[in-house]
């Protein structure tokens, strides 16, 4: 059975809810007045998935839809989505990568230099009046004059990021599952090993159970009490308990953080500390980036919907045909 129609479990941004619904064969869960009795009713029929992280779609949830052939994942990580059971099942998952990647990029950066420099900080004494009282903002610890940077993940987001911290005169080195041939940073075959000899370490690695907690204790650890951790990846690859041990503890020197480990709730240990830099997961949080993303997702679906190949499927599912 060829399944035509499309689920979305959860609303999407205009976008992607303006462009399924003109195919005439979108389903939006939430709008059902018993959403499990309309999968029920028509499980046979859904062909393709619509997500975004906002719920977990595993083997057991995929499993409801016996012609379902395709999952479009809206960003870059697609952790909540178990590829790897897809992979087995003939379903194709895809995600939105490249769209994003200078977006992600320019982020990491900007976070980066808010956290070296203290600029949040020195913004919050000149509005809270304490530069004309009080005098100049204090000297900056800190600075990114002949640093060395240490990345976690050198993929299409962390060699954009390397090439913008070439460009501030900054050391780069790298830490992932291989070294790369391909690129001339020096590669560290363990975590530990690379954070004892940077002064940064840059975290861009996806989620899912084989990063998780991969920054822990003995990491922060080796990075040193003039270390700085930041993490544009995702919030489940830091011990977030260890980190605010060692932020306390002065184990490191500070932190900038756009991802945490149970989103959107922040541990208030972190809010509450001065030497924390904290962002809202915004990496790619641009009307111009998150409409190219927005638009993957419809564009995978409609090469479906086309019986065409997707555009965009993750190494788990390489496309073989519908």
């Amino acid at each position: 059975m060829t399944a035509t129609e499309i689920l979305a479990p959860k609303p999407m941004m205009p976008l992607i809810m303006e462009g399924l619904k003109a195919t005439g064969h979108l389903h939006c869960l939430w709008e059902m007045p018993d959403p499990e009795a309309f999968i029920k009713e028509n499980a046979a029929k859904i062909g393709a998935i619509a997500t975004g992280g906002h719920i977990k779609v595993d083997g057991a949830y995929m499993s409801q839809f016996p012609n379902l052939k395709i999952v479009a994942n809206f960003g870059v990580g697609y952790d909540t989505v178990d590829a790897n059971w897809a992979g087995q099942h003939g379903i194709t998952v895809t995600n939105t990568p490249d769209v994003l990647t200078e977006e992600v990029a320019d982020t990491a950066l900007g976070l980066l230099i808010m956290t070296m420099r203290e600029l949040p900080q020195s913004e919050r004494y000149l509005r809270a009046g304490h530069w004309a009282a009080k005098g100049p903002y204090p000297l900056t610890h800190n600075t990114l004059r002949g640093k060395t940077i240490g990345i976690l993940a050198l993929g299409r987001i962390g060699k954009a990021i390397a090439t913008r911290c070439e460009a501030f005169g900054l050391k780069v080195v790298y830490h992932g599952r291989s070294e790369q041939t391909d690129v001339a940073y020096r590669y560290y075959p363990t975590l530990v090993g690379m954070a004892k000899d940077v002064d940064i370490l840059m975290s861009v690695a996806p989620g899912g159970t084989s990063t998780f907690h991969t920054i822990n204790a003995d990491v922060l650890a080796a990075l040193g009490s003039q270390g700085v951790l930041i993490n544009i990846g995702r919030g489940s690859v830091v011990d977030e308990k260890a980190l605010i041990q060692a932020l306390h503890n002065k184990v490191i020197f500070s932190a900038g953080l756009d991802v945490f480990e149970d989103e959107p709730h922040v541990p208030t240990e972190l809010i509450a500390m001065e030497n924390v830099v904290l962002l809202p997961h915004v990496g790619s949080a641009s009307h111009h980036t998150r409409n190219l993303m927005g638009q993957l997702v419809v564009d995978n679906i409609l090469a479906y919907c086309a019986g065409k190949a997707p555009l965009t499927p993750v190494a788990e599912t390489p496309f073989s045909g519908w």
